[in-house]
């Protein structure tokens, strides 16, 4: 066994490097899901022992390789480990420990205007009674109540009403906590009246200036929804975006579009690299002289960084950024510039910054697909396809247009599971709607916008802007005709975290070995497949407020019980309970008795009966009668705490409860019950009661 463990090692010498990237993420993933230090501790304590074990393993030199990989696994998990504690205790911040109405006085450090939705964002370093030093916080203001005065650097004072970050709504739901902790925010909230402007902030700088100048520029030529997109993808602003657009380009596979990464950085430093590169070697003096491969990876890495800077610097677009430049590198030397250890490094330069990035899905999405391209790329079949002969143009072009489908396919393949585990729900259609949108947006709009962009310093750039909205039309018209196709969304419940970790862990095995072994990657695959495929929706989900309550299995829709307003925690409610449906209000739906204070309502499951009892009101009920209710019903609801004398035959779950727990989901059948605090740990960044 050790014998055939060495051979293969000694027979993959560039193949195994990558997956000490994969232990250093792995080292990350484990401090996440561990619920506190001693855990963390024991884990690097495991590694050191395993790297000091490894010696035993052998002593006559025959298991190098084994010894080596032992070695390495474990110094690049303990290394995962030890970034991501070290940057939780540098940048997170103890969040506010309960709402509060406050006023509040602060700079302001950060601004996002979101027109669609009529608010401004703002990002504030503030005092907080209780905290000596500043903190951040991060306000909406409607737009009725926003200034001139309220620009970067400005000192205001304002009532907000302030809460601690979001944890997940529901077990499986979006964890704000995680990411408002990793970018130092102690509270969310709004402000609620008049802002005074103690001092004007400054000046914009010549980078804020020049996004807004061109925001206002494309609007000023393109209207609508086609000068919104156009303003994302040259400032990454998505504030004009309107929520329909946005929503018909997710369930059509084009968000991809609206994020600032790797389509548009490669678009940008692809043009500018042919350019330079087409361009010198006209020139028969500079192209004797100078190594035109260099000079254009040069000013091709140049161009990446200045549109990185010019749409915000967000993550996503680093870190396409940091790839493109080591692909632009591995060019200029003359290496493949398709390489798994090319990746493996821009996946660890980013993992060492942004250690928090590997639970995201932008992270997991962008790696994922690039992933997929390139090991498409090295199996033998499509390297013979896609190899350069001496052929017709139809017949070359009808070559790329199969390869570039199968590839479509298979990121599509690839990153559903992401899109579902991540957001509960995926687009069907993509890979074909993206054979279409992607040439579209990057062979016609950007270059066009960049053209039309120089020509209007000439004032002749009105034709090519034309082009820009007839484009990004047909791309709307795409994506809303794509996503009212008849199951072009499949929507699952949410994923737990053990399935999730297995179809990861087959998909790296399937990518990132060659040979017959790479087919046992399948195994976990195929497993996850089955344990994913027969998972069925929780019966009742119940948000950490207790004021939304969703009840599954009463027909093809989500029976809801909404407080208020509360269309966002809706939506939460339905995605995690892998539904795309309508929903019914709870109060008309047949069978069940409502009063001022209190719904009941009768469920069968499996030949089990479950009554229900939902608060309506805080109105205070006669102990006598509340008790009586109670000890009538199996499942008690309500979004404040409920007095003693409420005894319910299963379980209650009001405010106090809900305070400690978070959101639940309960499967009547067997009686799990699965809470946000159960699995999401009591981890710093959440606050539980």
């Amino acid at each position: 066994m050790q014998r055939n463990i060495e051979r293969f090692l000694s027979d993959r010498p560039h193949e195994r490097g990558p997956w000490l990237v994969v232990a250093f993420g792995a080292g990350i993933a484990v401090w996440i899901m561990l619920p506190g230090p001693w855990q963390w501790a024991a884990f690097l304590a495991l590694c050191v022992a395993a790297m000091a074990l490894s010696a035993l393993i052998a002593q006559d030199g025959r298991a190098d390789h084994c010894r080596m990989a032992i070695i390495g696994l474990s110094l690049m998990a303990a290394a995962g480990c030890a970034t991501i504690w070290m940057k939780s205790s540098l940048v997170g911040q103890v969040p506010l420990p309960a709402r509060e109405n406050v006023m509040i006085a602060g700079r302001i450090i950060d601004r996002q205007d979101n027109g669609a939705a009529g608010r401004v964002r703002l990002v504030l370093a503030a005092r907080i009674a209780g905290r000596e030093q500043p903190a951040l916080i991060q306000v909406d203001l409607p737009d009725q109540l926003d200034q001139p005065g309220l620009s970067l650097g400005a000192s205001i004072v304002a009532h907000a009403r302030l809460s601690p970050p979001a944890p997940p709504m529901l077990p499986g739901a979006r964890d704000f906590a995680f990411s408002a902790w990793f970018e130092g925010l102690v509270a969310t909230g709004s402000i609620s009246g008049r802002i005074t402007v103690l001092a004007p902030g400054k000046a914009p700088t010549s980078l804020r200036a020049v996004q807004a100048g061109l925001r206002d520029h494309i609007l000023a030529h393109l209207g609508g929804p086609a000068g919104a997109i156009a303003v994302t993808l040259a400032t990454g602003d998505r504030g004009a975006i309107g929520r329909g657009d946005a929503d018909a380009m997710r369930d059509a596979g084009f968000a991809h579009l609206l994020a600032i990464g790797g389509l548009h950085v490669s678009a940008v430093i692809a043009a500018v690299y042919l350019l330079v590169f087409r361009g010198l070697g006209l020139v028969p003096w500079i192209a004797l002289r100078v190594r035109l491969p260099l000079v254009a990876a040069l000013c091709g890495a140049l161009a990446g960084i200045g549109y990185c800077l010019l749409t915000g610097a967000q993550v996503p677009t680093v870190r396409a950024v940091a790839g493109a430049v080591l692909v632009l590198g591995a060019l200029a030397i003359g290496r493949d510039p398709l390489s798994m250890r090319l990746l493996a490094v821009a996946a660890l330069v980013v993992l060492l910054i942004w250690p928090e990035s590997l639970m995201g899905a932008s992270f997991q999405m962008s790696f994922g697909a690039v992933v997929t391209i390139i090991a498409i790329h090295g199996l033998g079949w499509a390297r013979e396809f896609g190899a350069w002969r001496d052929e017709g143009v139809l017949h070359r072009l009808a070559r790329r247009l199969v390869m570039l489908l199968l590839g479509g396919l298979a990121i599509e393949f690839a990153l559903m599971p992401v899109a579902l585990f991540h957001f509960h729900r995926a687009g069907v259609y993509g890979a074909l709607a993206n054979l279409v949108a992607i040439p579209l947006v990057t062979v016609v709009t950007m270059p066009c916008l960049a053209l039309a962009l120089a020509l209007d310093t000439v004032h002749c750039g009105g034709p090519v802007w034309w082009v820009i909205g007839r484009s990004l039309d047909l791309v709307l018209w795409i994506a809303h005709t794509t996503a009212d196709i008849p199951g072009a969304v499949t929507t699952l419940p949410a994923m737990a975290g053990w399935v999730y970790a297995l179809w990861i862990a087959g998909a790296l095995w399937l990518a990132l070995w060659s040979g017959r072994v790479r087919g046992w990657g399948l195994v976990p695959i195929i497993a996850a497949v089955i344990a994913w495929s027969s998972a069925r929706p929780p019966d009742i989900l119940i948000s950490g407020d207790g004021r939304h309550v969703g009840i599954t299995g009463l027909g093809p829709d989500l029976v809801v019980f909404s407080q208020g307003r509360g269309g966002f925690a809706r939506e939460i409610v339905l995605e995690t309970a892998g539904m795309s449906g309508a929903t019914h209000a709870l109060e008309q739906w047949p069978g069940t008795r409502c009063s001022h204070d209190f719904c009941a309502l009768a469920i069968v499951r499996e030949h089990r009966r479950t009554v229900l009892l939902i608060a309506r009101s805080h109105r205070r009920v006669e102990d006598s009668a509340l008790a009586q209710a109670c000890a009538q019903s199996d499942l008690v609801i309500a979004d404040h705490a409920l007095p003693a004398s409420c005894r319910p035959r299963r379980l209650l779950a009001d405010g106090a409860m809900l305070a400690r727990t978070g959101g639940l989901t309960i499967d009547l059948a067997s009686g799990v019950v699965h809470t946000v605090a159960s699995t999401s740990g009591r981890h710093p960044w959440l606050v539980w009661r």
